[in-house]
């Protein structure tokens, strides 16, 4: 078949795929649909309809939500959505996620381990380079590392390296790091948003309020809840980097946010409106990622504080929410109805347990058995941290009803919800970033010693199975290790989880990007920055 001669349809799904806004499997599916052969397909998709080398120049303006006047740049005090980003546009890591959702290198280029898993040793870019043209070496891993340990250290990732008991230097570009048990994923923890890379001052702690990094973009200005603006970092190591510099605007209304990307103010939004995504996806000069993933939200009550702290009563709260309604009313559909435990259904190791229902009957019976009738709770939430997390606890607050729960919704301040109302109330809306592996979310905030354990969730066995599993190198028992944990935290656990959502962003039409995307965070696993490009 000749290109004069495609049909309307695959004409329609050809140009699609080169504005990438459908995938190969895709366009594969509609391809043949339209009465293409495989072969046919296949060939149109290799030599015509996937054929993009990425361009470099031009000025990426991106709008991001979830931005905050008490950002900062302390990585691992790390928590908003605006950091987070600004955190992949500037900084490294020693490995990344990749656009296809591997493990990938970035300042590390290689590693290894020994059989049991307990020493590894990872090769470092010898040609990378911070912004102000010192080479990154053996030094600047150590001290970027061990900001995150030891017992003076305030990092939310202190946990994730407690079982590191030594990293040292093997000559000025390998490290050899240490763990007091087997730790099959530390590949994939080091790829935690907090693990930045930095410049080693000479007493072994980090250089980490000068705002150099050794990421693709350098900061030339930066105003916490307002924007930054940035320039390619010349010794950038990695692949992409194309855009000559790139400014970030902070749009926390999503009004605000979506206006700006159809007047074409910005190129790309972080976040979707999902109330008015339909009308958006109608646009010509807009592409909407709709990408699902295991970012979940939260719903952490705290178990040391009353009445949380009597499992009947969380059961209670567990049985009169509608997961259902919400992702459809609230997501419109784009999300996965959670079941009280943290592992998405594309993530690896999910349990096949039964789904938790709406049952308000069940409810009732849990709230007689803590010796209530009634219950009421309030529950605060703020649409910057999810566009429609007001709305959610309202509807929830509806559902309840029915089980004699009166669950009060306090709509918080969106510029200081991380500081203010995260870990310091005792019922509140989260949303979570994916994480790559169970462990690494488990480990993050439901460990008896997290800082993050939003819950105040304590449970023996959870903990006992978490190092269990962390150094099992048998997939079929570390599976069963998994479930198990996930057991209890759906039965015993402080925290309601509703729902995964998709991470639902969009970008102007010539705004281009690859043919997969990380599932991580928004935005190509928030590295946009560095693998998308302009035409």
């Amino acid at each position: 078949m000749s290109n004069t001669e495609i049909s309307s349809p695959v004409k329609r799904i050809t140009a699609a795929s080169r504005r990438n806004g459908i995938s190969r499997r895709e366009f594969m599916v509609e391809a043949t649909a339209a009465g293409m052969t495989v072969a046919a397909a296949t060939s149109l998709w290799s030599g015509n309809a996937a054929a993009e080398t990425p361009k470099q120049g031009g000025t990426y303006r991106f709008g991001v939500h979830d931005g905050n006047t008490a950002d900062q740049m302390d990585p691992g005090l790390y928590q908003s959505v605006g950091e987070i980003q600004m955190a992949h546009a500037h900084r490294s890591y020693l490995t990344e996620i990749t656009a296809e959702n591997g493990l990938g290198p970035d300042m590390a280029t290689s590693w290894s381990a020994t059989p049991d898993a307990k020493v590894w040793t990872f090769e470092l870019n010898k040609n990378a380079s911070f912004h102000d043209g010192r080479s990154f070496t053996s030094k600047d891993a150590i001290a970027s590392l061990n900001h995150h340990r030891g017992d003076e250290t305030t990092s939310a990732a202190k946990s994730l390296l407690s079982s590191v008991v030594d990293i040292r230097a093997d000559g000025d570009h390998t490290i050899v790091i240490e763990v007091n048990q087997g730790f099959a994923d530390l590949p994939w923890v080091l790829t935690d948003y907090h693990l930045t890379m930095l410049p080693a001052n000479e007493d072994g702690s980090v250089e980490w309020n000068s705002n150099i990094g050794a990421g693709p973009y350098m900061i030339e200005s930066y105003e916490p809840g307002v924007g930054a603006k940035l320039v390619r970092h010349g010794g950038w190591h990695g692949v992409g980097a194309y855009f000559d510099d790139v400014e970030v605007t902070v749009l926390n209304d999503p009004n605000a946010r979506q206006t700006a990307l159809v007047t074409g103010e910005v190129d790309a939004i972080s976040s979707v409106d999902l109330k008015t995504l339909a009308l958006l996806g109608r646009s010509k000069d807009v592409e909407v990622d709709n990408v699902p993933s295991g970012s979940a939200i939260t719903l952490p009550m705290f178990c040391d504080v009353a009445p949380f702290d009597n499992v009947d009563v969380r059961l209670a709260l567990k049985h009169a929410i509608d997961r259902e309604e919400i992702v459809q009313k609230i997501l419109f559909g784009t999300g996965t109805p959670g079941n009280d435990f943290h592992v998405s259904p594309n993530m690896p190791y999910w349990p096949d347990i039964e789904q938790r229902v709406y049952d308000p009957d069940k409810a009732k019976f849990h709230l007689k058995k803590a010796g209530m009738e009634s219950l009421s709770v309030s529950l605060s939430a703020a649409d910057s941290v999810l566009p429609g997390a007001v709305d959610m606890i309202v509807l929830y607050s509806e559902q309840a009803k029915a089980a004699g729960i009166d669950i009060k919704p306090v709509r918080e301040a969106n510029d200081s919800y991380w500081a203010d109302v995260w870990l310091k109330k005792p019922f509140v809306f989260v949303k979570w970033g994916a994480r790559p592996t169970p462990d690494n979310m488990f480990t993050l905030a439901y460990s008896a010693d997290s800082p993050w354990n939003e819950a105040h969730w304590i449970n023996d066995r959870f903990n006992e199975l978490l190092l269990l599993a962390k150094a099992e190198l048998d997939e079929t028992r570390r599976a069963e290790m998994y479930r198990e944990m996930c057991q209890l935290a759906r039965d015993d656990g402080g925290t309601i989880i509703p729902l995964f959502v998709n991470f639902v962003y969009a970008r102007r039409s010539n705004l281009r990007r690859g043919e997969s995307l990380a599932a991580s965070w928004e935005c190509d696993g928030a590295r946009s920055f560095q693998r998308w490009w302009l035409t």
